[in-house]
């Protein structure tokens, strides 16, 4: 497929007479159909360029909505994990739909944090995937108008939390294998080891545990709050399951991997269980439908969010209208 480069900007600063923070791109051309489209996309929250990746629908005839697929820890800084280990790509291929791939925000939680890191840089997401991106990919790519959301492991409880600060946004959200909770000693200590594995602060995003913020991010708090958006969510138990074996895609033949999948992901797999069954009694006590696909088996990995995908997306799709 080709790859266009698009260097996008919204000014948001009107002393320069070139218009507002809501306003459409400075683009002359609706990019191309059957292209896979690199897109760098100007945020004023974040005073920096980020780099979009977009799948273009099979059929470009007539408006499309939008998925955004959000990837885990690594922010798919150093390529997307949704394109290099699993099919979506090719999954997408057919469908009707422009799916929408945010190359940075490592370990940030894609949240707004309150304060730069010296490590991690000025993170703004939450007003980046709301209030900035939105405009850009509905007036350059001529969507429908109507969104999903989906991510994995950290942004499978970002996409929750973007969906209760956005309420109407996104008509769809994907959470898989994610822990759902901030505001206990438990739930904040995983949230700050992965903040921390690289490099970060978690002060800077949410304050210090006593921070009313981590209150204000945990969705099983605000269950309430995501009544008319379809939700699936998904999580293992941590055992091993039909993606642990030699002959899976990132194991790749190597037992030490192997024995890494099955120890480090099933713990951390095991967690994300637990806190998945709190998600799903805080919804129900709410009485805010939602699909749970609790997984008998299965590890912290690339497989299972394929599959998680692929299962979740008639789901979205028909939110959406793809």
């Amino acid at each position: 497929m080709r790859r266009i480069a698009l260097t996008l900007a919204i000014v948001g600063t009107t002393a320069l007479g070139v218009g507002s923070v809501g306003a459409a791109p400075l683009v002359q051309h609706r990019v191309p159909a059957a292209a896979q489209v690199d897109l760098n996309v100007y945020s004023p929250a974040m005073n920096r360029f980020v780099p979009v990746r977009v799948l273009r629908p099979a059929d470009t005839s007539a408006p499309r909505p939008t998925l955004y697929l959000l990837d885990g820890a690594g922010g798919g800084e150093t390529g997307s994990g949704w394109l290099d280990r699993t099919d979506a790509a090719t999954f997408f291929a057919d469908k009707n739909v422009n799916v929408v791939l945010p190359l940075a925000g490592r370990a940030s939680y894609y949240t707004d944090w309150q304060h730069d890191d010296p490590i991690l840089g000025r993170n703004k997401w939450t007003t980046f995937l709301t209030r900035e991106l939105p405009p850009v990919i509905d007036a350059t790519l001529g969507t429908s108008g109507r969104n999903a959301i989906a991510g994995l492991s950290m942004s499978a409880i970002s996409v929750l939390n973007l969906a209760i600060a956005a309420q109407g946004l996104y008509q769809a959200v994907g959470s898989y294998s994610g822990c759902a909770r901030t505001s206990d000693p438990v739930a904040q200590a995983f949230v700050t080891s992965m903040v921390v594995s690289y490099g970060g602060n978690p002060f800077n995003m949410w304050g210090p545990p006593s921070d009313p913020e981590w209150a204000a991010n945990d969705p099983t708090l605000h269950a309430d709050r995501l009544r008319g958006t379809q939700l699936y969510v998904s999580a293992g138990t941590g055992l091993p399951g039909p993606h642990e074996s030699l002959g899976d895609h990132d194991v790749a033949g190597n037992p030490i991997a192997l024995v890494d999948r099955v120890v480090v992901g099933g713990g951390f797999e095991s967690v994300v269980d637990d806190c998945t069954h709190r998600l799903a009694a805080a919804l129900g006590a709410a009485g805010v439908p939602a699909r749970f696909d609790f997984r008998p088996t299965g590890t912290h990995a690339w497989g299972y969010w394929q599959d998680a995908l692929h299962e979740s997306w008639p789901m979205m799709a028909a939110a959406i209208g793809a």
